[in-house]
């Protein structure tokens, strides 16, 4: 799988657990459902035209034998019709029965409306699939079940969409002006692109709004978000919801007035990344856990630290946290025994409370005399 030695084996373990049909299956489906697309929009014209020329050919061989005593074979009285349509009598002139004559006048008529309500294009269409890419697209959506729907291809939504198309997991974009190289990446992943308005219900539909597992809005703009995120609420009312938004006022508002699971805010995102670079720390994850913040930091002990010749078991019952890995020299361990000795120069890997977690930098800087952060 591709991203195998990137992602963390917890979310490679998540994605090989998606049950989904086979892919020829898939495949199958989606042409099934293309064509039946296509019937659906040239279905009147072609019923006019396969009635005429069969039930039409039929009556008017019957008809023929009646006044001429004269057998048309029946495979001929298609091809009659055929004749007649484009003002070519079999007879050479007009027939002398007036029963005949309506076949004559009525025929060419009935062709104009065929080719006009367009079978042509019918045949052409669906035999060059490419010049309705987006028909073929919305279909291939439509076999989706249990999948994830990204509104927003931009920066953002590309690098959300990136790390699913790692995870294995089963996507639909949804983006009404892609930037350049977005189509085509995102075809060379085989995740079709709806390229429409994501707020709006019929496109939603399409993307598979209703059988979805999550629905993630990473558009930069907040109304559009907001909007994008009652809209699919209001289809789905059990349907995950994650939305991007950059006022971090708005995000709360927007969690606790519209049943949104994750509202996150490029800002809050960005900030503790930042901030763990100036203090030379990896921020790896945080997670909010009944309204408790929750990390995961990866730090370097530093010379003299409270971390510096103490162990595993004593630093984990004195302070709080979860030691989850342990790095020295060339050694990595997960999961490290209580008796293991902590020294200057070792890389930990830290899960506890937020706030917990900045006490420890903060005791762990050089020369640092912070003691405890209130």
């Amino acid at each position: 799988m591709l991203g195998e030695h990137i992602l963390p084996y917890s979310q490679r373990l998540a994605a090989t657990n998606v049950k989904r049909p086979p892919r020829r299956l898939r495949f199958l489906r989606a042409i099934w459902r293309d064509t039946r697309a296509l019937w659906n929009e040239f279905s009147v014209p072609t019923l006019v035209f396969l009635i005429t020329t069969i039930g039409g050919g039929y009556l008017y061989g019957e008809l023929y034998f009646r006044a001429r005593g004269e057998v048309i074979a029946i495979i001929d009285r298609p091809y009659v019709m055929l004749q007649l349509m484009i003002l070519e009598s079999p007879e050479g002139g007009v027939p002398p029965e007036w029963y005949l004559v309506i076949f004559w006048y009525t025929l060419p008529v009935i062709f104009v409306f065929v080719i006009g309500r367009g079978v042509a294009d019918f045949v052409r269409l669906f035999f060059n699939r490419d010049a309705r890419l987006e028909a073929w697209r919305e279909a291939v959506a439509s076999t989706y079940r249990r999948h994830i729907i990204v509104f927003g291809a931009g920066h953002v939504g590309m690098r959300v969409i990136f790390v699913l198309y790692q995870m294995g997991l089963d996507i639909v974009v949804i983006d009404n002006s892609p930037d350049p190289g977005v189509e085509e990446a995102l075809t060379n992943m085989k995740i079709p692109l709806i390229n429409a308005d994501g707020r709006q219900s019929a496109i939603l539909e399409k993307a598979g709004i209703r059988h979805a597992e999550s629905f993630v809005i990473c558009t930069g703009d907040d109304h559009v978000n907001l909007e994008a995120v009652m809209r699919a609420r209001d289809m789905n009312t059990d349907i995950r919801i994650v939305a991007r938004v950059w006022d971090g006022q708005f995000a709360k508002q927007i969690k606790n007035f519209m049943n949104v699971q994750s509202v996150l805010s490029s800002s809050d995102l960005a900030a503790p990344a930042f901030a763990g670079s100036a203090l030379g720390i990896e921020i790896t994850q945080t997670l909010r856990i009944n309204d408790v913040d929750y990390s995961m930091i990866r730090m370097d002990v530093s010379v003299g630290s409270f971390l510096d010749g103490a162990t595993i078991g004593d630093l984990q019952q004195q302070n709080d946290m979860d030691i989850v890995l342990h790095g020295h020299t060339e050694d990595v361990v997960v999961q490290p025994e209580r008796d293991v000795t902590v020294e200057s120069g070792d890389t930990l890997v830290i899960f506890a409370r937020h706030d917990n977690v900045m006490n420890i930098v903060a005791r762990n800087r050089p020369n640092s005399r912070v003691k405890q952060l209130s």
